[in-house]
């Protein structure tokens, strides 16, 4: 009777590691970061990869793979399931707008397996966790020191009162608050400015974000910014010639082109995923939710501090650091 009980005992744990997923201790963790894209020129994506790998290095039991799928986003769907279809990993991270409908299809087929994804926003399913940066603030203002610099008197800024945007391709995220933002930013410095925007079509196409940057200089844009990956190679090359100015999103990139990038935002991306991981680790994610993340929770904020941004003139910056500190933190 004994033999039996034990014996019953096993299926029942084999089959509850099967139902439920892979079982694991309170120190080990396996963790797929799935890039939707490439690494390189995105930083979102360099950023989620130095946080995983950091804390891999400071948690021993805990291993992490990174998958770049790729610019084909018809395969990324494939190539989830593919990488899931074992039950190797204990979650899932990625980031990206899109990612979670990819997600979801997914989950489906693997009902066992977790999901977290920032800069996204997707509630209802027990499988998926998103933190979604409020997008909007740092357009905002960015888009307030975009609107500073073209209607100064720094050298190479025109009388037009012209920025400009350089996308990647559209997406729901970019069209409905980075574009509206962006200009509603730059127009709370002056009514009258007007936004060009355009679309290279690709990730990676520099030669195509130059030509765009260099026709839109010729219409009297002075001041840039962009959401285009590696194709933002070709706007700063374009905007370095013609000595124009750019401000950026999510990471430090002054040092890329001094004196033509003016201003940098900055996504606390690393630090959010390796705080992700860390509730992971200790089973303390709550599915099924979406939570937004922005400058007052300390996820968004600007780099001050380098002298690309200290070498404005003074009353650019005196105009924009009240803005950012009444804004963002006296209940606005």
């Amino acid at each position: 009777m004994r033999k039996y009980t034990i014996v019953f005992l096993i299926l029942l744990i084999l089959c509850t590691q099967g139902c439920f997923g892979k079982a694991r201790s309170n120190e080990d963790l396996s963790v797929l970061v799935f890039i939707t894209g490439v690494i390189a020129g995105s930083p979102p994506y360099e950023l989620m990869t130095q946080g995983a790998i950091e804390f891999e290095k400071n948690n021993p039991g805990v291993t992490v793979k990174i998958y770049e799928a790729g610019m084909n986003q018809a395969l990324w769907e494939m190539q989830l399931a593919e990488m899931v279809s074992g039950g190797e990993y204990d979650v899932v991270i990625g980031s990206n707008p899109s990612l979670p409908e990819i997600c979801v299809n997914v989950a489906r087929m693997f009902p066992n397996q977790k999901f977290i994804i920032t800069d996204a926003d997707h509630e209802g399913n027990n499988q998926i966790r998103t933190y979604n940066y409020n997008q909007y603030e740092q357009s905002l203002f960015l888009g307030f020191l975009a609107g500073l610099i073209t209607t100064s008197n720094m050298p190479n800024i025109n009388n037009q009162r012209k920025i400009g945007f350089i996308a990647a391709q559209e997406f729901p995220l970019l069209t409905r608050q980075m574009v509206p933002g962006f200009l509603e930013g730059a127009r709370l410095a002056d009514p009258s400015i007007e936004l060009d925007f355009r679309v290279v079509g690709s990730w990676a196409d520099a030669n195509k974000a130059a030509e765009l940057t260099s026709a839109m200089i010729n219409s009297g844009v002075d001041v840039f910014t962009s959401i285009a990956g590696g194709a933002a190679q070709g706007m700063i090359k374009a905007a370095s010639d013609s000595g124009v100015y750019i401000v950026w999103y999510n990471t430090d990139a002054y040092n890329l082109a001094p004196g033509i990038i003016a201003g940098c935002g900055i996504m606390n991306q690393k630090e959010l995923v390796m705080e992700i991981l860390n509730d992971v680790l200790k089973n303390e994610v709550v599915y099924g939710i979406s939570q937004t993340i922005g400058v007052k929770e300390g996820y968004l904020g600007f780099i001050f501090d380098h002298s690309g941004y200290q070498n404005l003139p003074f009353d650019i910056k005196n105009r924009f650091e009240l803005f950012f500190t009444e804004y963002f933190y006296s209940g606005n």
